[in-house]
């Protein structure tokens, strides 16, 4: 049985962690999440990848414990790399992450939704926090370096070593969460998420140029500024190169709304 659930439409493909009561992730649960993210990646309808927890208590607890007891180092070590480089390509997929956070939202499954590009959390569903350091060990899937880009430095070095967890109205002060939404269920929370994703998609958004943004700062985050700058050239050269661009400056000088066909 596959512990991520995986569906596509309406230029959405959703993604979600499961296995109940609190979508803690083994090894098995992170093949599952790469080979999905793969798969939207390959898709050409999909435009947004939107991840999600099952349930409406936990986005995603973290690594199962018990599997990190149990395992031998060398499990151990090569589990995280797999983790990382299974995120490192979420990152660098051309298409928008959005990490709907239906509850608890914490230690590895906070790394999850880090290296999403949008982060919305349902109102007062749970709590949000690296508290590795309680088990004697780091944030180990990238938070270490996730965490320190979005809040900087010292901020994240207090966060982690203090481990505490917080509400979503905390991590949206900290730029954490991106947006709260308050919804009487998570089934109509959810329905707002994949909405707003919806408001990414063809023919009404330039998808590809979205992607592109994404791809620009993501890895222009990581170079020097003039090496920025020239991948954000390269990007604009391959989008004014795009029919797209074209049906949205005629669009413009036309006074119309553009259709975008993600060419």
């Amino acid at each position: 049985m596959a512990l991520v659930d995986y569906s596509a439409l309406g230029g959405v493909a959703l993604l979600t962690l499961n296995d109940p009561p609190a979508n803690a992730y083994t090894h098995e649960m992170m093949k599952d999440l790469d080979a999905a993210i793969l798969a939207a990646r390959f898709d050409a309808e999909v435009q947004v990848i939107v991840i999600t927890g099952a349930g409406d208590k936990f986005f995603c607890a973290g690594a199962k414990i018990g599997m990190l007891r149990d395992a031998d180092p060398t499990f151990k070590y090569y589990f995280c790399l797999h983790a990382n480089e299974t995120l490192s390509r979420l990152e660098h997929t051309p298409k928008l992450c959005i990490a709907a956070l239906n509850g608890h939202t914490v230690g590895g499954g906070l790394e999850i939704a880090l290296a999403c590009d949008i982060r919305i959390a349902r109102k007062n569903a749970g709590k949000i926090g690296l508290p590795e350091v309680a088990l004697g060990v780091l944030p180990g899937t990238g938070g270490t370096q996730r965490l320190a880009r979005l809040v900087g430095g010292s901020r994240a070095i207090q966060l982690m070593c203090e481990g505490k967890t917080f509400d979503f109205e905390t991590g949206h002060q900290l730029g954490l969460v991106n947006e709260i939404y308050e919804a009487p269920s998570h089934q109509e929370y959810l329905e707002r998420v994949i909405a707003y994703a919806r408001g990414f998609t063809l023919p009404n958004r330039a998808a590809l140029a979205v992607g592109r943004i994404k791809r620009a700062v993501q890895t222009g985050l990581e170079v020097g500024l003039e090496q920025g700058l020239a991948l954000e050239r390269e990007l604009q050269a391959e989008l004014f190169a795009s029919d797209d661009a074209r049906e949205g400056l005629a669009a413009y000088m036309e006074k119309r709304k553009p259709i975008f066909r993600g060419k």
